[in-house]
């Protein structure tokens, strides 16, 4: 998710879970559950180190874990010693409860995290919703402002609150977001299944995906993988709507060949196959050899945001590597 989201999300656990944690331990909680986006900044150090750390190191259990013991004892610091405070185990608790909902809610995007870094490079995705799914975000923005603004009429007409200001309204938005997102995933399921279900042009699918827009649980973008080619198709959920697997883009694999063969074993090749879920590949001859440039096969707009990242090998005529490195994809 983005990170106002993310923000929006921890801040609403603190008040729903710990309403009685003094303001620094909150704070504590909100940049817990927000820390691991800071990765975005990998992209300043070239795209191979972008692959490698983006997601996955502060997208790790381990680093919840470091994050919450961070910010925890950043708490303890602040405090004054004329003032109550809670049992620092709580508040390493509530910090840690935000670090592992930024990646249950990070989990349930288009992009795959990596939670057992650097035990195991496996990235875990569901692909339920974009990166910033506007729903998720009004819901949370509406459990933090609205009981607020009644607050403010209470206040005026001179009523006491019989339980912690927000608590209600944060509880209600968390549970209404997870409700939202599990029936995302529910949709997710049927428009996964329709793309199973179907021929493309006369093929059979091997792999199929479907990622989630940010606006509407209906409308979902599908990739297949066939024997010979990727294929690009829309498609609706909703009952009554029409489903053609044939009217999207298609892109077909090359040719197997020495060269290709080769190129997929490079270093630069394996860390970008490493990422890609669909990897297109594309030939070209040469005057020393060949050039093999490796794609992710492009999601529906906004499906997937930031840079992208393509792996461009050069071999010889005998398939030998020359050169191979990571480049940023500057057609996506």
């Amino acid at each position: 998710m983005d990170p106002l989201t993310h923000a929006l999300a921890s801040y609403s656990l603190a008040r729903a879970a710990f309403p009685r944690l003094r303001a620094s331990e909150q704070v504590a909680m909100v940049l817990a559950g927000s820390a691991a986006s800071l990765d975005f900044f990998t992209v300043y150090l070239g795209p191979s180190a972008y692959l490698q750390f983006h997601r996955t190191a502060t997208h790790s259990l381990l680093a919840a874990f470091a994050f919450a013991a961070l910010f925890t004892s950043l708490a303890a610091l602040v405090r004054r010693r004329d003032s109550p405070s809670r049992p620092v185990r709580l508040v390493f608790l509530a910090a840690l409860l935000a670090a592992f909902l930024h990646l249950a809610l990070d989990v349930c995007q288009n992009e795959g995290i990596a939670p057992l870094w650097p035990f195991s490079p496996r990235r875990y995705q569901l692909d339920w919703t974009a990166r910033l799914d506007l729903v998720v975000l009004a819901i949370l923005l509406a459990g933090v402002l609205l009981p607020r603004l009644a607050g403010l009429v209470t206040e005026e007409i001179g009523a006491r609150a019989k339980t912690p200001r927000g608590r209600a309204g944060a509880a209600i938005a968390l549970a209404a977001a997870a409700s939202y997102l599990g029936a995302r995933g529910i949709a997710h399921s049927g428009a996964v299944a329709m793309l199973d279900s179907r021929s493309y042009h006369g093929e059979s699918p091997h792999l199929t995906a479907a990622f989630g827009e940010s606006v509407s649980p209906f409308r979902w973008h599908g990739i297949v993988e066939t024997e010979s080619a990727l294929h690009s198709v829309d498609l609706s959920v909703a009952p009554g709507s029409p489903f053609d697997p044939e009217a999207g883009a298609i892109a077909y694999k090359p040719e197997p060949s020495a060269a290709l063969q080769a190129a997929r074993k490079s270093t630069a090749a394996k860390l970008f196959l490493t990422v890609a879920r669909f990897p297109k590949a594309s030939v070209e001859q040469t005057e020393a050899g060949y050039r093999i440039e490796l794609r992710d096969f492009p999601y529906a707009s906004g499906a997937v945001s930031g840079p992208h990242v393509a792996a461009v090998v050069e071999t010889g005529s005998s398939a030998q590597i020359l050169n191979a490195e990571l480049i940023w994809d500057q057609n996506r």
